[in-house]
């Protein structure tokens, strides 16, 4: 680590971003050192420092557990910057996520209200079954010829390629009511994919369905780096189960701690300034009805003029 700082400052020289970069090397090695085996680290930035954190996370976590670049679209993105400069409008922010070791776990994320989905399901589910239930067919046949695949079911010959399920499979499916079959007896059984068996889209590595906070929005509390709870919400479910310990080292207005709670993990928040600790406080109790000292410890306020 001090060699990789030593090269970053012989490349990038004496300024703010060198001094930023020093300040958050030091607090991503404590990080590593903290975090269990099975933890996960996700670091949220703007593109002007994002790959020199990358080249820091990749030395002190290793470039073997990176897992992903995640770009949040977080506004709209307006036309004045091209209008009034040589660049494109910068609308997205980075999350780098980093896990410490192979044992780490990720809980799949799905969104049902993903831009173009609610549209695709409208265009494809169009059958409903005896029973109400809206489904989408889908094919049977197998990509590859499969010889031992290439079975009669029910006076429906096979397709070219053979089916893509076995005969004891077909017949499971068949008892669930998951198959569909044509009135011509030349045609093709095909798959029911039912509309309530559905997640949602798989969520990727770009977030363009969670909006930043407007001046309009409900949780706004006038923090100039708020997070959407519904950002953070994300981040704790793919990435720990509940009882598990959430860790925001700079944790601002406790958006983190407070999607940690609604959550049901354990957490800890760290900031320095009065007005973060004020607003944590009131955050929890607001939302939560949770008493400083009480029903948390707080550490490290200073009580009085000596503290």
């Amino acid at each position: 680590v001090s060699t990789m700082i030593g090269s970053l400052r012989q490349f990038i020289g004496t300024n703010q971003m060198m001094a930023y970069l020093v300040m958050m090397t030091a607090r991503l090695q404590e990080l590593y050192r903290v975090l269990k085996p099975t933890g996960s680290l996700y670091l949220h930035c703007d593109p002007t420092a994002s790959h020199y954190l990358k080249v820091v996370l990749d030395t002190i976590f290793g470039a073997m557990n990176f897992r992903n670049e995640i770009i949040w679209k977080r506004r709209t993105g307006s036309s004045s910057a091209v209008h009034q400069s040589n660049k494109y409008g910068v609308c997205t922010d980075t999350i780098l996520f980093y896990v410490k070791s192979a044992n780490a776990k990720l809980n799949a994320q799905y969104n049902m209200d993903a831009p173009g989905y609610r549209e695709y399901i409208e265009k494809f589910f169009r059958f409903v079954d005896e029973n109400g239930r809206r489904y989408r067919i889908a094919d049977l046949s197998n990509p590859a010829p499969r010889p031992n695949l290439m079975y009669e079911y029910k006076g429906y010959k096979p397709p070219r390629n053979g089916w893509a399920i076995s005969k004891e499979k077909m017949e499971q499916w068949d008892r669930e009511g998951r198959l569909y079959f044509p009135p011509d007896p030349n045609g093709r059984i095909q798959r029911k994919r039912f509309l309530d068996e559905l997640q949602g889209k798989p969520v990727q590595n770009l977030w363009d369905d969670i909006e930043m906070i407007s001046s309009q929005s409900a949780e706004r509390l006038g923090y100039p780096t708020q997070k959407p709870l519904e950002l953070l919400e994300r981040i704790i479910n793919a990435s720990s189960n509940k009882g598990d310990v959430v860790l925001d080292p700079f944790s601002g207005c406790g958006t983190a701690i407070a999607a940690a709670q609604k959550l049901g993990r354990r957490w800890i928040g760290i900031d320095i300034t009065h007005l973060a600790i004020a607003m944590h406080k009131n955050r929890l109790k607001g939302n939560f009805l949770l008493e400083p000292c009480k029903d948390y410890d707080v550490i490290g306020e200073p009580e009085d003029l000596e503290g």
